[in-house]
């Protein structure tokens, strides 16, 4: 998954990234409070929004390759290239939110601001767990998940504006782990163990748009169109550009999941325990 030939472990990765911590966040402080960097160095993120730096102090949790956690460190420490490289791996989850009546699944764009992917296209909400008692799970895959519904909650609120209420945590199924690495730029990218979350919800939208810049209710047909018309360059989505991780879920499992949760048999892909690997 990485150019690194060292395996990184809870043993050695304070002395291969010195950017981790071995600690989470404390309870008593909120999931996105922050921990003390390693580096004080700023210049790679020199000419970003602001808000959007500010949220690359936001701790994630450090994996081994079985999803493991043996660290945390920044969101920028884990998003950039030269740590991915070397084989730094973290925790996401990748929310789809389908309305109840029509069966169509919500996609965002991502906003110009965003530092990793800006405008690009993806699925509902895609983040972190962050290295917080409530969210980071005890290494156990049920508390691990029940962490990643957690976040997907929080994320849904501060991206598109969902409150809470309408996207309970028991009502999030969880799939599957996808493994993968893809480049952003030269200098960004993400290496993730991903959570794949599903979660049928009539909600009211209210992007941020420092997150979001547009977003679309759309059927498998539809879905498909747009990929369609990005490979023949011809129709009205021709330009649109798709995050890498949103692309290997389209291409893996997900109009089959989307088919049987539409016939609701979903109940027979969820809950898996192994890590796919793409």
């Amino acid at each position: 998954m990485s150019g690194s030939t060292t395996t990184v472990t809870r043993e050695n990765v304070t002395t291969l990234f010195p950017d981790v911590h071995t600690r989470l966040i404390g309870e008593d402080l909120p999931p996105t409070a922050t921990l003390a960097n390693g580096s004080d160095d700023s210049s790679d993120l020199a000419g970003y929004d602001e808000e959007q730096i500010r949220l690359m102090d936001e701790v994630c949790v450090v994996l081994d390759n079985n999803d493991q956690p043996i660290g945390s460190a920044s969101k920028k420490a884990c998003h950039l290239m030269t740590n991915i490289n070397n084989g730094l791996l973290h925790r996401a989850f990748s929310c789809f939110l389908f309305h109840p009546k029509t069966g169509k699944l919500l996609l965002q764009q991502r906003a110009s601001e965003k530092i990793t992917f800006p405008d690009m296209w993806t699925n509902t909400c895609c983040s972190h767990p962050l290295a917080h008692p409530a969210e980071a799970g005890k290494g156990d895959l049920i508390s691990n998940v029940e962490g990643a519904k957690r976040a997907a909650v929080r994320k849904l609120e501060h991206e598109l504006g969902i409150k809470s209420e309408q996207v309970p945590v028991s009502d999030f199924n969880f799939l599957t782990r996808i493994h993968y690495l893809a480049p952003s730029d030269g200098k960004w990218g993400e290496h993730e163990i991903d959570y794949i979350l599903f979660i049928e919800a009539d909600v009211s939208l209210d992007p941020n748009r420092n997150e979001v810049q547009d977003t679309r209710w759309v059927s498998p047909d539809e879905l498909r169109q747009m990929f369609k018309d990005v490979e023949s360059q011809t129709g009205i989505d021709q330009a649109l550009k798709y995050t890498p991780w949103f692309r290997l879920i389209c291409e893996g499992m997900l109009f089959k999941w989307w088919e049987a949760m539409e016939k609701g048999n979903l109940k027979e892909f969820t809950d898996d325990q192994e890590i796919r690997r793409m």
